[in-house]
This record gives structure tokens, C-alpha cells and sequence, in this order.
């Protein structure tokens, strides 16, 4: 108990110190979305701490860090390269509006806990015993169909982007099966890492913290408010009733 309240409590000082950081580059931005670009690298400077002051079997600390880092550095540059030389994004120009309190009370401190709760599994796991490998196996399958489906789906966005025949809206590829091939990735993504700190009690009990995760990128500063401003382009009412929101379907006729 005394050795994860450590790893627990130094978690939350990187998720602060996190914050702190991330507020100052909003002020000389002069855009509060840049906690997009401080998520992946947050949650993978939690990820280090945690082994390195965890007891846990060595190559299941450091394989959480690989997985954490893999996906939490590629997200983090992605979105740095897409919105540089951008203005507001507008999902937050539409929190920030939607009622009181600036963006300390409205994105630092939930942004802050989010990536505390949703990094839990690793912290348990980095105090947690031996465990069951075949778990293991299929948690970092499903976190490799995650990373496969999140990059796969912006490149092909990106593509399209480029492409100057481009149709109205981006239904290619994957696309096609899901309006938020992205989100869905990420889901996948720490599901597969949930399952990793899972073969080991008692990791199963942060089951809240994936499903946090999806809530997130679902219903709170994911894939619902983006589609609040997609409905208000041409054709993107008639591919949101032909393409399912998250999980990927084939298409309806």
C-alpha cells in the first residue's frame, strides 16, 4: 500500500506539473488546445515515473513504458504538426463558452485528473505482482490494433487533405466504417494497456480508468463535440447517417 501511494502521489505531481506547463504555452499561444499535444507526453512521463519507482517485475514496467511512449510521443507530434500555425480549435472555443469558470476550472484541472485516472492501470501495475502472460499478449495485440488503426486512419486523412479532388468530406479507407477512426484507436489503445495491467491483482479494479478514457473521447472533449461543428458542413449529415460515429460498421445503404 505504502509503495503505491508513492507511485500514486508522484503520478499527480507530473499530471500538475503537466498542467502548469501546458497553461503557460496556452497563454503564449493563445490557445488552450494545446493540451492536445501535452496528453501523450504526460501520460508517458507517468508512465517513466512509475517504473522507475515501482517494484513491479521489471519487463512489465518497462514494457507499459514502450507501450505509453509509442503511442502517447506519435499522438503528441501529430497533433503539434497538424494545428501549428492554427488558431483555437473549435471544441474549445465551444467548452470554454458553454458556462462558467476560465480554462483552469474548465480544462487544467479536469485535463490534470483526467490523465491521472486514465494512467491508473499503470500506476497499479507498477506495484502490482506477477500475473497471467496470456493477458498480457492480448492486451498488447489489442493496443497494436489501436496504434495500426489510430496512424493508418490520419495518414489517410492527411492524404485526403492534400488531395485536390477531394470529394466534400473523408469517406476513404477507414473512414468509410467509422467517422472517428482516430478516437477509436485511442480507445483500442488503452483498453489493450488496461488489459496488460490487468493479468496482474489488482490491476482489474482500474477498469474505470479505459472507460474513462472512452467517455473521453467519446462524449467530453472528443468525438460528440467535434460533430458539433462537422454538421455544419456540406455532406457531413448524409456521411454521419450512412457511417457509424465510433466503433467501425460497414456502411449503411
Amino acid at each position: 500500500m505504502t509503495d503505491f501511494l508513492v507511485v500514486t502521489a508522484a503520478a499527480a505531481v507530473v499530471c500538475v506539473l503537466a498542467m502548469a506547463i501546458t497553461a503557460y504555452a496556452a497563454r503564449v499561444t493563445g490557445r488552450v488546445s494545446v493540451v492536445d499535444v501535452t496528453w501523450g507526453v504526460a501520460l508517458a512521463a507517468v508512465a517513466l515515473v512509475c517504473a522507475l519507482l515501482g517494484e513491479a517485475p521489471a519487463w512489465r514496467r518497462w514494457l507499459l513504458v514502450a507501450l505509453v511512449a509509442l503511442w502517447g510521443l506519435r499522438l503528441s507530434w501529430h497533433i503539434l504538426r497538424r494545428s501549428f500555425g492554427h488558431g483555437e480549435d473549435p471544441r474549445y472555443t465551444e467548452l470554454l463558452g458553454s458556462g462558467r469558470g476560465g480554462p483552469l476550472v474548465r480544462v487544467w484541472i479536469p485535463q490534470g485528473g483526467a490523465i491521472w485516472l486514465v494512467s491508473m492501470p499503470v500506476q497499479v501495475a507498477a506495484v502490482a505482482g506477477d500475473g497471467l502472460d496470456a493477458v498480457v499478449v492480448l492486451g498488447v495485440a489489442l493496443w497494436l490494433l489501436g496504434v495500426v488503426f489510430e496512424s493508418v486512419g490520419d495518414a489517410q486523412l492527411a492524404a485526403y487533405k492534400r488531395d485536390p479532388d477531394r470529394g466534400p468530406v473523408m469517406d476513404r479507407g477507414l473512414w468509410r466504417y467509422t467517422r472517428h477512426p482516430n478516437y477509436f484507436g485511442d480507445a483500442c489503445v488503452w483498453w489493450g494497456i488496461f488489459l496488460v495491467c490487468a493479468s496482474a491483482w489488482p490491476g482489474v479494479l482500474t477498469i474505470l480508468s479505459p472507460v474513462a478514457m472512452t467517455y473521453f473521447l467519446v462524449f467530453a472533449t472528443g468525438a460528440k463535440l467535434l460533430e458539433k461543428t462537422m454538421m455544419q458542413r456540406p455532406g457531413y449529415p448524409e456521411y454521419a447517417a450512412r457511417t457509424s460515429m465510433f466503433f467501425p460498421l460497414p456502411p449503411k445503404n
